[in-house]
């Protein structure tokens, strides 16, 4: 987890300022409106103001400009006075602040809004700003998640303030595709819009950070009973979409809506194809949505794991033998598909954290040497932590036990079940997974091939680093292809997973398992390049890369 107090200051402000070029980009697109009252919720140092300039036809607009920060609102406000914007107003107050206010009195509205909102998170931000982020939602009838971030109300309230047929042009998150705290977003732009389109780059556009970035051009509904057309997502590589008309651009991809943009854009992100042949196996009477064959359950949590998990020498040093247990709960202690004596004696080996601490009087009365470590603990006041401090003894954690299939939260090409041959325990970076339908090496098994690592990158997210996560709510719906009698050892799978490429692995298991209910050979490789194709967006990695 991240504290507020490892965060750098940029980090905090969510302060990522846009290229120059891209924001000349995006005022071209408002141009072609032709808006008078232009829009700017967070505007920095004023980049937005330059490219309004540059653009021309915004010498007399209406542009109101919000910045929090005094001194950078000083530097915009200078900006765009120079640039010749003399309808130019800088605001430092808290832009949501202001929104609100705007809710509930009549006005004009805004034809367009332009920027690059701030990248912070809902926890990072002043109490008086987490109130006005949650009356956001509520004003807009929007389920709120405190996991939420601030680019997300920014544009919601931004959206509302436009006028019918008013347009939204800004770089954000990539993350807006496939984050489950940006649903109420979705939805909204869904319904409030009548076309979307995300141009989305195979490269990071921020240097300085590894969040990806996107430009989402939004025009809203002329009407209420105006039907959308829905969502397109243009791919780009480098700067020369630049060169071309935004207009262009923005008619250019075909428009997908229903199912396709209901939920996670990521759907949009697949050919035509591709997505018709994954919508025709959801009802193939051998795929199976996970949560229909097996339960999903966070791993212990201990609030405080360096002291709860510990290598064989802390055991040894401190003579807690009877009190210690196998565990696992990372990719290096799992490196296949098996978790068993010989794995587990390796990490031990290596001095990995293989002990789980489980202090429970229940089975025993607490020694001398678990009293002291005890102690030990507490000296570095790990009993005032809120997990521990809410449970009685602090020491004892809840929720213990193991499952005889594991699955780690986060993966790098694709995720994997773990068959736990040892009853090792898991902590909150693996989930316990049990089943009763299915027998456990079958499930873990086929659940290495290409339509279920694709579905995994469709239901799951990803953050900075490209780093696969899935919750348990998105693994609940991914699909398991399950074969009668399927043809693989588990025990190769399990090398092959260690020693070979994750594509040649998952080709082979999409020839057992895929074909093994039916699929043909194209239809295989079909779902391959599926997978392939988001599994590089995400670590992003382009054809010619490979």
């Amino acid at each position: 987890m991240n504290f507020i107090e490892n965060e750098s200051r940029q980090k905090l402000r969510g302060g990522y300022y846009t290229p120059e070029d891209l924001a000349v980009f995006i005022c071209k697109w408002i141009r072609h409106i032709a808006p008078r009252r232009v829009l700017e919720p967070s505007c920095g140092d004023g980049v937005f103001f330059s490219a309004l300039a540059h653009v021309q036809g915004f010498e007399t607009a209406e542009i109101t400009g919000f910045e929090i920060e005094p001194e950078e609102a000083q530097k915009a406000q200078r900006r765009a006075s120079e640039a010749g914007l003399s309808g130019t107003r800088v605001i430092a107050e808290d832009f949501l602040q202001w929104a609100l206010t705007q809710f509930r009195s009549p006005h004009a509205g805004i034809d367009a809004v332009v920027g690059n909102p701030p990248f912070i998170r809902y926890q990072y931000l002043p109490e008086e700003f987490q109130a006005n982020a949650h009356e956001v939602f509520d004003a807009l009838g929007l389920p709120f998640t405190r996991h939420t971030n601030a680019w997300v109300p920014f544009i919601l309230a931004s959206i509302r303030l436009l006028r019918p047929g008013g347009r939204l042009a800004m770089v954000i998150p990539a993350e807006i595709i496939h984050v489950t705290h940006a649903q109420s977003l979705r939805s909204y732009l869904g319904r409030e819009c009548r076309r979307l389109v995300v141009i989305d780059p195979e490269e990071l556009w921020f240097t300085d950070t590894l969040q990806g970035a996107v430009i989402l051009l939004a025009e809203k509904k002329h009407s209420a009973d105006e039907a959308g057309v829905g969502l397109g997502i243009y791919p780009v590589r480098g700067r020369q979409f630049l060169e071309h008309d935004p207009a262009d651009i923005f008619n250019a991809p075909q428009a997908m809506n229903g199912k396709t943009v209901q939920g996670k854009w990521t759907r949009a992100l697949l050919d035509a194809e591709t997505r018709s042949l994954v919508d025709t196996l959801e009802q193939h009477r051998d795929v199976h949505v996970f949560k229909n064959i097996a339960k999903v359950d966070v791993g212990i949590v201990t609030g405080a794991n360096k002291f709860f998990l510990v290598p064989d020498s802390v055991v040894h040093e401190y003579r807690l033998h009877d009190w210690a247990h196998p565990m696992f709960g990372r990719s290096e202690h799992c490196p296949g598909i098996i978790y068993d004596a010989r794995q587990h004696q390796e990490n031990s080996s290596r001095g990995n954290p293989t002990n789980f601490l489980w202090f429970n009087e229940a089975h025993g009365k607490i020694d001398p040497a678990a009293r002291a470590y005890i102690e030990f603990g507490e000296q570095q006041k790990l009993h005032t932590r809120y997990k521990c401090r809410v449970r009685k003894p602090w020491y004892t954690v809840p929720s213990v036990y193991a499952t005889e299939i594991g699955m780690l939260k986060r993966s790098h090409h694709t995720p994997r079940l773990i068959l736990n041959r040892v009853g090792a325990y898991t902590t909150d970076t693996a989930y316990r997974i049990s089943t009763a339908k299915v027998p456990a090496e079958k499930l873990v098994g086929c659940f290495v091939n290409p339509l279920t690592a694709l579905s995994a990158e469709l239901e799951g997210r990803h953050y900075g680093g490209g780093v696969l996560e899935l919750i348990p709510s998105e693994i609940e719906r991914l699909l398991i292809p399950l074969p009668e009698q399927p043809a693989f050892d588990l025990n190769e799978l399990d090398t092959a997973i260690r020693t070979a490429s994750t594509e040649s692995v998952l080709e082979r298991q999409g020839e057992i398992v895929l074909g093994g209910i039916g699929l043909s050979a194209a239809q295989q490789q079909c779902l391959l390049d599926g997978w392939r194709r988001l599994r590089d967006r995400r670590h992003r990695v382009s054809e010619s890369d490979d």
